[in-house]
């Protein structure tokens, strides 16, 4: 059988590191972006192809950049011939007061969290919908079911993707191609490095299960999200520890 191949954007680090191990795993070929860590991706990419005798391809570059994409997409068709499984991962934050953010920022943000996502699935939709099957997960946050203050922006394109998720499940519905989003709470990675021990350990309070999750815990559910029966689509699952 063909094995099955698997994009997964900010792949270098955090969810998206953790998932490219957990999908090597399982066997998939993997086509891996980010857009600055590249040698440390190119390592992660050659460790999974050593220990797991998989495929895998590193498309370094501004996932936020529309003509980047398209030419990730002419590398993915040489490497693979199609794509099965789309994880948009990359993303950016921003924390500060909306008054105090400059329009640069917003629309980098908007264009990193969002606009990457219309791009990725623009592309990704003719293969899937040619061969009848595949799924699309988008990363998104309990911040785009509920807002958070200083956090508007970041807010915004999350609902923004929560929408769209719904959205375009429909209309890949009649293809066989599904289309889901998690929302995610507090996952234990380098963006949440902002937070000082005080801060952590009141957040940790905040949270039921009481701990923040590991990168491997979120990797591990967008596997079984990948594997779940094609009746689910259009939901915006949450992964919080029961926070939101």
């Amino acid at each position: 059988m063909k094995r099955k191949t698997v994009l997964i954007t900010g792949a270098s680090r955090g969810i998206g590191r953790a998932a490219a191990t957990a999908f090597a795993k399982e066997g998939y070929d993997l086509v891996l972006n980010c857009i600055r860590s590249t040698n440390e991706l190119s390592r992660l990419a050659d460790r999974l192809k050593e220990s797991f005798s998989i495929r895998t391809l590193c498309c370094c570059g501004d996932i936020a950049d529309y003509s980047f994409v398209c030419r990730m997409f002419e590398e993915i068709r040489a490497f693979s011939g199609g794509l099965d499984i789309l994880i948009n991962n990359a993303g950016i934050s921003y924390i500060g007061l909306l008054s105090d953010m400059s329009y640069p920022d917003w629309e980098a943000l908007l264009h990193t969290n969002l606009t990457s996502v219309f791009s990725c699935c623009k592309c990704a939709i003719p293969y899937m919908v040619s061969q009848k099957s595949g799924k699309i997960i988008n990363i998104s946050s309990d911040w785009g079911i509920c807002g958070a203050s200083c956090e508007v922006a970041y807010s915004a394109a999350k609902g923004g993707v929560n929408a769209f998720t719904k959205a375009l499940a429909k209309e890949l519905a009649p293809s066989n191609v599904q289309v889901n989003a998690v929302a995610f709470g507090v996952i234990d990675t380098d963006m949440n490095a902002c937070f000082d021990s005080g801060e952590r350990a009141q957040l940790k309070e905040e949270i039921p299960a009481g701990y923040f999750a590991k990168p491997c815990e979120a990797a591990a559910f967008l596997c079984q999200l990948a594997h779940a029966p094609s009746y689910l689509t259009g939901q915006i699952i949450s992964f919080d520890g029961g926070w939101i």
